[in-house]
This record gives C-alpha cells, structure tokens and sequence, in this order.
C-alpha cells in the first residue's frame, strides 16, 4: 500500500497551525506560502 500525498495540502496544514499558534507571523507565513506555491505550481 503506498500513500501518495500532494505537497501543497501539507504546506496549507503547517501554515494554518502555525497562524494559530503565533498570530504575529501571519504576514511571514502567507508571504512564505504564496512563493512556495508559485514555486511548485512552476516546476509540475
């Protein structure tokens, strides 16, 4: 059995923990998430 899982689910998941754990970094994680999204949205 193999598990298959897409990166940017993860990414989204790790980014909404960690907005609700330090409020003070949202604008560091959306900004962090927008350019690894682009950058794997350009590589596939």
């Amino acid at each position: 059995m193999q598990i298959d899982i897409s990166p940017q689910p993860v990414v989204s998941l790790i980014a909404g923990i960690l907005i609700f754990v330090m409020p003070k970094l949202l604008n560091y994680i959306v900004a962090g998430y927008l350019i690894i999204i682009g950058v794997l949205g350009l590589l596939h």
